[in-house]
């Protein structure tokens, strides 16, 4: 499959400090990226909670992140606000450069103006490809990618995105998360980098191996649907919240209803049974706590 990922806010980050500027700023550490091969990383606040999720490879002199698109204003304020003495300039080149995005092995380079970079997008082997919309015919690449692979638009993205139990902007991932608690661990997070802003509450929470909630995945155990916002309640007894979707669909591979949501500590484990509901007075759904992903 491939996607189109176009809309995604891009910054291009230059200058002498751009290196130890930027590690100070994310979980990862940016010696990572290069220039065939993106990373991830979050940005966070000081209280250790998200301000965004990014991916970022290098190129000569420079660094290339991209984020959610709704972050088009707040990711380069954010990161702004820490330039003080800083040789670091940030320059928004969202329009400049489109990305499609596919699964699976790595193309011969179609032409020397598309950039072709590693990217795990949605935990699986994928690659983007990188062009600036001057240069290169965006629909010449659409067709070329078609001819190995299909399209998939952004209801067959959020469906397959949460079939891989990867967390989203907006929905898993906001400024009130942890990355910890949406399991970016494995694939954001490098305990042995320098400091950044938000190190030490990271830090904590791996001392003390505990989160207070986490991202699991839920199928429904009828074929009642699940949706974003029901919160979540022990399958017998009190109606105690512990936990609430955050995405939800209809998964055509495993001809289940799925969801993404987060569960209090002490009810998150593999197996528990849940009811899920938008209100005290809706019929709760049941559902069972499975891992991730889903495939």
């Amino acid at each position: 499959m491939f996607f189109d990922l176009s809309a995604r806010v891009k910054l291009r980050v230059t200058g002498v400090d751009a290196l130890r500027f930027l590690n100070g700023q994310i979980t990862n550490d940016l010696r990572k990226a290069t220039a065939a091969s993106a990373m991830q990383a979050s940005v966070l606040n000081a209280k250790g909670k998200l301000s965004a999720h990014v991916f970022i490879s290098a190129e000569v002199g420079a660094f290339l992140m991209d984020a959610d698109p709704e972050l088009r204003e707040e990711l380069p304020a954010r990161l702004d606000r820490y330039i003080i003495a800083d040789d670091v300039q940030i320059e928004d080149v969202t329009d400049r450069f489109a990305i499609f995005h596919a699964t699976g092995e790595t193309p011969a380079t179609a032409s020397a103006s598309v950039r072709t970079v590693l990217a795990n997008r949605f935990a699986y082997p994928g690659y983007d490809l990188w062009f600036e919309n001057e240069k290169v015919d965006r629909e010449q690449i659409r067709l070329q990618l078609s001819t190995a692979s299909d399209f998939c638009d952004e209801e067959c993205a959020e469906v397959f995105r949460i079939e891989r139990g990867v967390p989203g902007w907006g929905r898993e991932l906001t400024d009130e998360i942890i990355p910890v608690e949406a399991n970016l661990e494995a694939t954001s997070i490098d305990y042995f980098k320098g400091c950044y802003i938000g190190q030490e509450v990271i830090s904590r929470m791996k001392m003390s191996g505990q989160t207070n909630k986490r991202l699991c995945g839920l199928v429904s155990l009828s074929a009642e649907a699940l949706r974003a916002g029901m919160r979540l309640a022990p399958s017998e007894g009190e109606s105690k919240d512990v936990g609430w979707i955050t995405s939800a669909a209809h998964s055509p591979k495993l001809e289940r209803e799925i969801a993404l949501g987060y569960v209090k500590r002490g009810f998150n484990a593999t197996g528990s049974h849940l009811r899920a509901s938008n209100s005290d007075a809706d019929a709760s759904v049941a559902v069972e706590i499975v891992p991730l992903p889903f495939i």
